[in-house]
This record gives C-alpha cells, sequence and structure tokens, in this order.
C-alpha cells in the first residue's frame, strides 16, 4: 500500500488529525524562508505528544550539517529531508538510513544526477521545479520523467509535487511511488490544514484500489 506523508505540520492539532486519519509521515519545515517554519521547539512540542509508528521528518535547506543532526536529535525527528543544494558527502555526514534527498525536476537529463545519491539516501522524493521556492508550490510536473526516475533506481521512491484530491489516483496509477507527500493540496493556508481535505486524500490514496 501507498504511503502518505503530510507535511507543512505547523501545530499540534492538525498532527494528531493527520495521525488519526490514517498518515503514515508528518513533515516539518525547518526552513526559515517557508511560510511553514515552525521552529524545533515547536516542532518537539509535537512529536513528543504523537502516537508510535508515526515517522517524523525534518525539511531542511542548506542547513548547516552538524546543526541538522542536533536538530533532529533534539526535536524527536527520524529523518531528514533535504531540499537544498545538498552534496553525497553532506548525505553521507547525515547517514544514509536517515536521509530522504529532494530532487526538483526540470527534465530527465537530471536522472544521472540522481543516481549519484542512492547508496547515501533512504528514499528520493521528486518534487516540482521552481525558481521561487523549494517547494510547497502547489504545481506539479511530468510524471512521465517520474516513472523514468522510478525505473532508475533500486531505493524507494516519494512523489510530491501538486499533488491534491483530484489527482492523486492518477498520479499513483501513473507513477506507483513507494509514497506521496502532500502539502498544499489540503491547506485552508500556508501552515494550517483543512481537516476534511487532509482525510480524504488519505482516503483516496489507501482506496486507490477499491
Amino acid at each position: 500500500m501507498v504511503r502518505v506523508k503530510i507535511c507543512g505540520i505547523t501545530n499540534l492539532e492538525d498532527a494528531l488529525q493527520a495521525v488519526e486519519s490514517g498518515a503514515d509521515v508528518l513533515g516539518f519545515i525547518m526552513f526559515k524562508g517557508s511560510k511553514r517554519y515552525i521552529s524545533p521547539k515547536e516542532v518537539r512540542n509535537i512529536t513528543k505528544n504523537l502516537p508510535p509508528f508515526i515517522a517524523k521528518v525534518g525539511v531542511f535547506v542548506n542547513e548547516d550539517r552538524a546543526s541538522v543532526l542536533e536538530i533532529l536529535s533534539y526535536a524527536g525527528l527520524d529523518f531528514a529531508q533535504l531540499h537544498g543544494d545538498e552534496t553525497v558527502n553532506y548525505c553521507k555526514y547525515i547517514g544514509k538510513e536517515r536521509v530522504i534527498k529532494v530532487f526538483r525536476l526540470k527534465s530527465e537529463n537530471e536522472i544521472a544526477k540522481i543516481k549519484e545519491f542512492e547508496t547515501v539516501s533512504k528514499a528520493i522524493l521528486l518534487d516540482t521545479y521552481s525558481e521561487k521556492s523549494y517547494g510547497g508550490t502547489g504545481k506539479s510536473f511530468d510524471w512521465k520523467i517520474a516513472v523514468k526516475v522510478k525505473e532508475s533506481i533500486s531505493i524507494p521512491l516519494i512523489l510530491s509535487g501538486g499533488l491534491n484530491l483530484n489527482n492523486v489516483k492518477e498520479a499513483i496509477k501513473t507513477v506507483e511511488p513507494f509514497a506521496v507527500d502532500v502539502c498544499s493540496g489540503v491547506e485552508e493556508e500556508p501552515g494550517r490544514k483543512n481537516h476534511n481535505l487532509v482525510r480524504d486524500f488519505i482516503r483516496a490514496v489507501k482506496c486507490n484500489s477499491c
């Protein structure tokens, strides 16, 4: 079954509702340039109140690598989702079992670069390229490229970029990812989730074959 990551969580109410609705993973934006930024202290207050077996991901952009490890430990996070220009050596420092490396795709010409990160990442996440934003654009990209990436790598593929209730079933059918990642597609406004959309999105994913 395809897993679901609800990203851009900023408060305990949204976190608990997402878990209750069936989310497998919660994402917290640790990049101060984001409208959905949440401090490590606030994340810690949320993660300590979550039930077991829910994966917690911190989203970072070109953060000092030592700081990433400190924040992961302090805030109770399991993975570092790296959205910037982090190198293979940077990922090695964080540790393969904790790295989700993000690629904001322009074209299939980037597949060779993606493959370089296979040995230092637990999973690859594909997102939509934007000059203005590192994520949360609400725009999708050509899923045919995602299919080619999936066929080229041996580690799990997470699909992101403009997913919502209206297109997630088709995205899963086309790409067959390990997991899907949604942020703006289930929001009232940046940082505030629409609980009905969260519930319905997760239901659409989990019942994709219903």
